[in-house]
């Protein structure tokens, strides 16, 4: 059960590691994010050989729903195994952790890891303790529209509307867990409108060489009224928002180990991979190879 290999990537994965960068812009001007917001994001489909390992415990609360399979996390000296419908919420702890899924059956899951200045009160007021073990929950449909949301806002880029959105959803996401019976199925989501429908061109053409005059020719609007438009919609210049979309997308592809850093580089646009390593490191605040190495810790 406790099988100690460590598989990095899964087909069909979904996974977000938010740069420290992102919120220090919003608390320096002013903006408040929401007394939790969002560290890391992810789904994990049948995570064969899913491990993760954390000797001093982990500065984040983590929630991790399992939808199908088996799992178990060991907190302390103490073990707890995780089925179907049921979710661990486990608080911001010092204490020896790990998790991973069952070598038969590994585990569907969802998870989000959370933080905020004042987790310690958050959890005692919100009664969420290291105690608490595994729960069962009736399939959390509306979790999961919330999650949707959540990563697909960020998956949009970090403009300040795509944050505020995911951050604010963030609670709504932690109380269908804590106060499941009171929930009922989210809406539908709106048509795509001028940022939605950029951003959306922007991932598809992730490892293209575009300029503000080809995402303006596609809304039929000259390259200064689309420019002004979409700085005063999302915060950043267009090209920002393209270079964090490819930065994010860059996170994704190191998150497996077979891919060489200049073939990731290239796979997002930049075919010099020191000026791809430099840009890097100028948002994310680490090198790829940093990255690289520290992000199995951060799960």
């Amino acid at each position: 059960m406790l099988q100690q290999k460590r598989r990095d990537g899964f087909d069909g994965q979904k996974l977000i590691s938010l740069p420290p960068i992102v919120y220090n812009k919003l608390h320096r001007g002013g903006l408040p994010v929401s007394r939790i917001f969002i560290k890391h994001i992810g789904y994990f489909p049948k995570a064969a050989h899913h491990f993760r390992e954390r000797k001093k415990g982990c500065a984040d609360n983590i929630l991790i729903y399992c939808l199908r399979g088996k799992g178990w996390y060991m907190l302390g000296n103490k073990l707890h195994h995780v089925g179907p419908n049921q979710f661990i919420h486990i608080p911001a702890t010092k204490q020896y952790l790990r998790y991973g899924a069952d070598d038969e059956d590994p585990w569907t899951i969802y998870w989000v890891h959370y933080s905020g200045p004042e987790m310690k009160d958050f959890n005692v007021t919100l009664r969420i303790s290291e105690k608490d073990g595994p729960q069962d929950i009736v399939f959390n449909e509306k979790a999961i529209n919330i999650w949707q949301d959540m990563y697909q806002s960020l998956e949009m880029g970090y403009g300040t509307d795509n944050l505020m959105n995911a951050n604010l959803a963030l609670p709504h996401f932690v109380s269908t867990f804590l106060y499941p019976e009171k929930h009922s199925p989210a809406p539908a989501n709106d048509t795509p409108d001028l940022v939605t429908d950029t951003a959306l061109f922007m991932r598809a053409h992730i490892a293209s060489k575009l300029t503000v005059e080809d995402f303006a020719a596609r809304r039929q609007l000259s390259p200064s009224y689309f420019a002004e438009k979409f700085k005063k919609a999302t915060g950043m210049s267009v090209i920002d928002y393209f270079i964090q979309l490819k930065i994010q997308k860059a996170c994704q592809l190191l998150y497996d180990p077979s891919m060489k850093i200049k073939d990731v580089s290239n796979a997002v646009g930049y075919e010099d991979p020191y000026y791809f390593s430099r840009l890097f490191k100028k948002l994310m605040e680490i090198s790829p190879e940093q990255y690289r190495t520290l992000r199995g810790k951060q799960r």
